[in-house]
Formats: C-alpha cells, sequence, structure tokens
C-alpha cells in the first residue's frame, strides 16, 4: 500500500520566539497569510514578556527539533537596558560575542514600527501605545489602542497579502543599527524567508556555534 501521507521532511524546521502577544499575532498572520516560502515550516512561541526571552530561546535551542531558532522582539526605549540583556544572554549561551546579531528580529523602538509598515511610511519615536494609538486609529480604525488581545485581532485583520509587498519595501529601506529609533533589521530576514536558497540557515548557525 503506497505511503499517503505528504512530504514533511523536505521542510526546514525554524522556531521564532516571539516577546509577547503582538509580535505572536502579527507573525502568525503572515504565516496564515503564506506570503514566506513554504519551504520554512515556522513555529512561534510567545516568550509572554521580554523578560522571558533568554530561558525560552535556550530551552527550544537545546531541544534540537528545530534547525534554526530566532527572536523577535521591541528594543524599546533608550539605554534599552532589557533589550541589550537579552543580548548578552544569548551571547554568553553561545560563548560568541555577535551571536544575538545573528538570531535577533528586532523593532526600534518597538514591533508597531514594522506593523504599521502596511499602511504608512512614518517612523515612530516612542514604544508608548497612547502615543502611537491615534495612527492605529488612522489606518486600522481601532480606538484608543492599548494592545488588548481583542484590539491586537482588530489590528492583524488589516495586515494583507497585498499590504505585505508595501511593508517589505518600507521595511527594508530602515537603518538596520539597533541603537537607532526608527530602526528595524525585519527586512533582511524577510527576504530570507521569500528565499528558494535556504543556505542562509546554516551560514546563520555557524556564525553561532
Amino acid at each position: 500500500m503506497p505511503n499517503k501521507l505528504p512530504r514533511f521532511f523536505d521542510n526546514h524546521k525554524i522556531c521564532i520566539i516571539c516577546e509577547g502577544n503582538e509580535e505572536y499575532e502579527y507573525l502568525n498572520r503572515l504565516k496564515n497569510l503564506k506570503v514566506w516560502n513554504e519551504q520554512y515550516d515556522i513555529s512561534l512561541v510567545n516568550a509572554d514578556g521580554n523578560g522571558n526571552i533568554p530561558a525560552r530561546y535556550q530551552d527550544r535551542y537545546q531541544n534540537g527539533a528545530d534547525e534554526l531558532v530566532l527572536v523577535f522582539c521591541d528594543t524599546e526605549k533608550k539605554p534599552h537596558e532589557q533589550y541589550e540583556d537579552i543580548k548578552r544572554k544569548i551571547n554568553e549561551f553561545h560563548g560568541v560575542d555577535s551571536a544575538a546579531n545573528e538570531v535577533i528580529m528586532f523593532g526600534n523602538p518597538c514591533t508597531m514600527q514594522i506593523i504599521s509598515k502596511h499602511w504608512a511610511d512614518e517612523k515612530l519615536k516612542s514604544p508608548a501605545k497612547p502615543v502611537n494609538a491615534p495612527l492605529i486609529k488612522e489606518y486600522t480604525g481601532v480606538e484608543n489602542y492599548k494592545g488588548r488581545a481583542d484590539q491586537i485581532q482588530k489590528v492583524m485583520e488589516h495586515v494583507t497579502a497585498e499590504n505585505y509587498k508595501d511593508m517589505s519595501q518600507r521595511v527594508r529601506k530602515l537603518d538596520s543599527d539597533d541603537s537607532v529609533t526608527g530602526s528595524s533589521n525585519f527586512g533582511k530576514f524577510i527576504k530570507l524567508f521569500e528565499s528558494d536558497d535556504s543556505g542562509w540557515i546554516e551560514e546563520i548557525n555557524e556564525q553561532i556555534e
């Protein structure tokens, strides 16, 4: 009897540790829109706060079930103490000074810097939700955005495969220096997630091992 099961073994398993609900729901939305190359089997873990990221990262990495483990988080306001702590702990875990730079996807000052690029080409100056609420209302109709679960879901309804292309172009133009307000390296990872050539996974692992 021939095996009718689909072939999963060609897929490259990538895990992304998400700082919180916003990050998790956003990447889940992009996954569901199928905007990335189908050879990448991406699983998401909600760390429920940036303080939990290093432990979740280490657990998942040591589990060995994934070819690559990445992180998706905010830098928050200067001096980025918690963000720098995450980087330091990942570097110490690998024993490589620049390991965190290879595996962390960031939005400075916040992930909304990336999400908002679906509708507008504005640089956010603050991670504070009350500051960014008017922008979110203008483009999604969500009033008084505070990051509640129901609000996040409504915002995600306005993230589409069509405006994903606009976001991609805008994010790739951002400064990729994580100390600069209004920066992000997400554009680099978008290009990798869309790529037919999966060799970048091995290249990142070589940098951190």
